[in-house]
């Protein structure tokens, strides 16, 4: 089956399960959700990207929430189903989930940044870490009010984790996830430098 040592006879499951994920991944939800609540196009709006943190930014937390659910759940469901067939399926849906978050073929590859669906993924893989994740975020973002510092500081903490706790082939796949993280955050980074990132709960 898929979770022997057969990478030829387990090709067909890998593509299965990264195709699952990546279209799993992919479906826009705070697009979707905002525009059934007659909000609009949110990418219109404040950063112009579809997560919850921008989704927000139309003053109806109930609707950040329901995105930032949903988004998680993107990366918590393809890690689930693709597991039953083995823990690498499992790690590889998970991994195309969070591309496909990023980089949704029905939006022009134009996506989120990917913390929600990486906190998903996580959620499903490794929930010690996990809860190292929502621990760290909570603290830097009620110290510093700013969501992409939080973020940042959280997908650092990770890795940190794993390397220490194991196992390593968690600890290397959430090491390349947060380096995405980071490279998809890279404006929110130099705004950070330069002292103009919107808060949490800012218009702007």
């Amino acid at each position: 089956m898929a979770d022997q040592v057969d990478w030829a006879g387990n090709l067909p499951y890998y593509v299965a399960a990264i195709i699952f994920g990546y279209l799993l991944g992919s479906i826009p939800f705070g697009l979707l959700i905002t525009r059934i609540a007659g909000m609009g196009d949110v990418r219109k709006i404040g950063s112009g990207n579809i997560g919850a943190t921008n989704v927000l930014r139309t003053g109806n937390k109930k609707l950040a929430a329901l995105t930032l659910l949903a988004d998680m759940l993107k990366g918590t469901v393809a890690v689930l189903v693709a597991g039953i067939w083995g823990p690498g399926l499992a790690m590889a849906a998970g991994f195309a989930a969070f591309i496909g978050h990023l980089l949704p073929v029905w939006l022009g590859f134009k996506g989120g940044k990917g913390v929600a669906t990486y906190l998903g993924v996580l959620i499903a893989l490794a929930w010690k870490a996990a809860l190292v994740f929502a621990v760290v975020w909570l603290a830097v973002a009620w110290l510093s009010k700013y969501s992409s510092l939080a973020a940042l500081v959280a997908a650092v903490a990770v890795p940190i984790y794993l390397f220490w706790s194991g196992p390593m082939a968690l600890a290397w796949l959430f090491t390349a996830m947060s380096i995405i993280v980071f490279a998809k955050h890279h404006a929110n980074i130099r705004r950070l430098l330069d002292g103009n990132e919107s808060k949490i709960g800012a218009s702007g």
